[in-house]
């Protein structure tokens, strides 16, 4: 039986690893040279009950050295005076537009339908997404995430990282997370399957978003503006990815564990969507994981070859701590790295708890 169970422990092993030598694909990536462009952008920015948000970060937007951009700010339903900050930017500045969403009782909390509407109100081609509670990390945020549009190239995926928020363990597990996420679709992407992007940071073109008849597949689920939609509409031709620090955005994190999960659990909530080979690559993933640290456990209480089995792990460390740290030292993320490995498992069996949570209980709004 103990031959049996190392058997499947190294199995595992193997298979998790494979996964990692897969994300040196990212991981030892340079970021492409920039060639700026100048075309004319539409920054797209959906605020629900996000009028002290917009106070604080919109200004860095207006502020990006680009000679051509536009600012669509959509005021989806919000029930503060999230509708008269973005009034007070537009009579301030023409580059401000605004879209006032009143609920409608079909698309009710659907930020789809919000951001439909405000895609429409798009007077140019190339459309960047972020979020009212982001902040570009530099004034050529703009140039460094368009310089990557080609003739072939639709969609660009970028880094949308978290603030930083020393002696958090909260905080660091939530940038780890997105980390990780972040290795995951920039590999993937490299490799020629692109599978999501984040809608802090996202750019493609308006052409793309009405051949596609825009979030008409998934209109009826909540969630999936970002990542279903370039689930759907992205391939190995039309997509590339920008991860220079120039074209960072970061957002603020959540402050209590409870909001967190909601969050993930809206995430993960849509992941069902996917492509079956993203569901399945995905899938397998985590489940390699979680496998590996219920047999590591297993056989060192039976001590069944406990030198194999702390050299696999060692190994195995080793492996993931470079993908880690140098995926972390180009995103920014480096100070969570050296608690890698009680992050992960953390996170792995947290995923399991939102997994089983949203069997039961999946979130229904996107605020």
């Amino acid at each position: 039986m103990g031959t049996i169970l190392l058997g499947l422990f190294l199995l595992f092993t193997l298979v998790n690893l494979i996964y990692f030598f897969s994300f040196f694909s990212f991981a030892t990536a340079a970021p492409k040279q920039s060639f700026p462009q100048k075309f004319p952008v539409s920054i797209i920015i959906c605020a629900k009950n996000e009028a002290e948000n917009l106070k604080n970060f919109l200004p860095a937007i207006l502020d990006q050295d680009y000679p051509d951009f536009e600012v669509i700010v959509i005021n989806d339903a919000s029930a503060d005076n999230t509708g008269e900050v973005i009034e007070e930017f537009r009579d301030s500045d023409p580059r401000v537009k605004m879209v006032d969403v009143q609920n409608n009782e079909a698309f009710w909390a659907n930020k789809k339908y919000a951001l439909t509407l405000g895609i429409k109100k798009a007077k140019n081609q190339h459309l960047l997404f972020t979020d009212a509670d982001c902040v570009p990390q530099s004034k050529n945020w703009i140039t460094e995430m368009s310089s990557n549009f080609q003739p072939n190239i639709s969609i660009v995926l970028g880094y949308g990282g978290y603030f930083k928020n020393t002696g958090s363990l909260l905080n660091k597990l939530i940038r780890f997370e997105t980390l990780l996420t972040a290795i995951q679709y920039f590999s993937y992407a490299r490799l020629g399957s692109p599978y999501m992007g984040v809608g802090r940071n996202l750019s493609y073109t308006s052409k793309l978003f009405y051949d596609l008849k825009g979030f008409a597949s998934h209109l009826h689920l909540r969630s999936g503006d970002d990542d279903l939609f370039v689930n759907e509409a992205a391939t190995n031709s039309n997509t590339a990815i920008c991860f220079s620090k120039d074209s960072i955005t970061r957002s603020i994190p959540k402050k209590k564990f409870s909001e967190w999960f909601h969050q993930k659990k809206r995430h993960i909530s849509v992941a069902g969507e996917y492509k079956p080979i993203h569901q399945a690559l995905l899938s397998s993933f985590y489940l390699v994981r979680i496998l590996f640290w219920i047999l590591f456990t297993l056989l060192l209480l039976l001590q069944v070859y406990p030198e194999v089995v702390l050299g696999a792990l060692a190994f195995k460390l080793i492996i993931e701590g470079i993908v880690y740290f140098k995926s972390a030292r180009k995103l920014g993320e480096t100070d969570v790295v050296w608690l890698f490995p009680f992050l992960d498992v953390f996170l792995i069996f947290m995923q399991l708890v939102i997994f089983i949570s949203n069997l039961f209980s999946k979130p229904k709004h996107w605020k």
